[in-house]
């Protein structure tokens, strides 16, 4: 079996690949295959968001398998594929018989704020404006409030769609405090500003192996993981 992961993000991609092949499983991305696709978030939770991205891209590979040899380069709304040379290792995948799609929603949830910015991490005062932006905004509203009413924590949900239709979810969850101000380079999105007390640093402060071990991402990877080996699909 081959996991895709349904992200356009190279910085998830690189955080999640090792963790799979460290188990022996081999996980792609979109971008591996030449492809660019575009999953709506519509959902109003963590869970339904990923899994609305797993069946969208789900149903894209799918529609894609019907694809010749060499695929024309074409454009639609929201995907865009290339011409690809015969016998490259993308064509050979295209029959979607043996790839399960991944696909994660995360975001930061802060007390103080109401629990924003929540399901709309992602598209917090907008999707293009860039993450050191949108963290110097959140310090900024949390100028006045003290340290133990600044609680906050990253949720991830994680929905695996085999090539049958079945599905597992995993979820992860890290406890910690908003900062008083950005600190690390080793992360991105809001990790700059995620305090975790027991390290005593920001998640941008930790190697990619900390950060895995304690991450809400890590923790949602390890656990599926665990439920995909546990199965036997792992390397069917």
């Amino acid at each position: 079996m081959i996991y895709l992961l349904a992200t356009n993000n190279p910085n998830k991609a690189r955080e999640i690949r090792p963790m799979f092949e460290a188990a022996g499983l081999e996980l792609i991305t979109l971008s591996d295959l030449g492809l660019i696709f575009e999953a709506k978030e519509e959902g109003k939770t963590f869970a339904m968001n990923a899994t609305q991205k797993a069946e969208e891209t789900a149903a894209f590979l799918r529609s894609k398998a019907k694809a010749s040899d060499v695929l024309p380069a074409t454009h639609e709304k929201n995907v865009t594929f290339p011409v690809l040379p015969k016998g490259s290792k993308p064509d050979s995948l295209f029959s979607c018989d043996n790839i399960a799609v991944l696909a994660d929603d995360s975001g930061l949830v802060i007390d103080a704020l109401d629990g924003e910015p929540g399901v709309d991490s992602a598209l917090y005062m907008g999707r293009d404006t860039p993450y050191d932006i949108k963290c110097k905004n959140i310090i900024e509203r949390l100028a006045t409030i003290p340290d133990d009413k600044r609680a906050a924590r990253f949720v991830c949900m994680l929905v695996c769609i085999k090539p049958d239709g079945s599905r597992l979810m995993t979820e992860g969850t890290i406890e910690g405090r908003i900062a008083h101000a950005m600190s690390g380079e080793c992360g991105f999105g809001y990790d700059p500003i995620f305090y975790y007390p027991p390290y005593g640093k920001t998640l941008a402060e930790l190697s990619q192996d900390e950060k895995n071990i304690v991450s809400h991402r890590g923790q949602a990877i390890q656990k599926m993981i665990g439920l995909i080996v546990n199965e036997g699909t792992g390397n069917k």
